[in-house]
């Protein structure tokens, strides 16, 4: 038996964590951890997310990620290297990826959706990572932006396509 320094008041305690599944929805994130860990076949790598919500509600529940990196099975190596793309543009990440370090502190809103399992409990996965705003910060990753198209200058005040779908061409 040990005696306590000053008695605990159990109602001053704060509520336990509730582990329960997110409603599937998309909610504004945080990237707060990212860990590189090896499969547990010992054959593959994948960066183990931590996204911390930050609204619009469930503010400060936690859904992690795996992006499989390194697989032997190549579909699932191309799916995750996706996920990383998709995560990194939308966080606008630019250039390469040398640290998983660079991964924290990305905001983005997540899809999130439940994901059933025979025989344990339910659980959250990360299906989409979007930009917080729109499209993303920066052109990451250099790729082929689609080039807007200029009207012809024929001194017309609209260009030439508008016009045929005004007169109904």
């Amino acid at each position: 038996m040990a005696l306590l320094e000053r008695a605990i008041i159990l109602e001053e305690l704060p509520e336990a964590d509730s582990f329960d599944v997110i409603p599937e929805g998309t909610y504004d994130a945080k990237t707060t951890q990212a860990d590189l860990k090896t499969t547990k076949s010992g054959t593959g790598k994948y960066i183990r997310l931590r996204w911390d919500i930050t609204g619009p509600t469930h503010q400060g529940r936690v859904v992690w990620q795996n992006l499989n990196i390194q697989n032997q099975n190549p579909m699932a190596e191309e799916i995750g290297q996706k996920q990383l793309r998709e995560m990194a543009d939308a966080i606008g990440l630019t250039g390469k990826i040398t640290d998983t370090d660079q991964l924290v502190g990305g905001h983005a809103k997540i899809k999130v959706v439940i994901r059933k399992q025979d025989g344990y409990d339910d659980q959250n996965d990360v299906k989409r990572v979007l930009p917080l705003h729109g499209d993303a910060v920066t052109a990451p990753f250099p790729k082929a932006a689609p080039t807007p198209a200029q009207p012809v200058a024929t001194g017309q005040a609209t260009p030439p396509w508008a016009n045929r779908k005004a007169s109904g061409e």
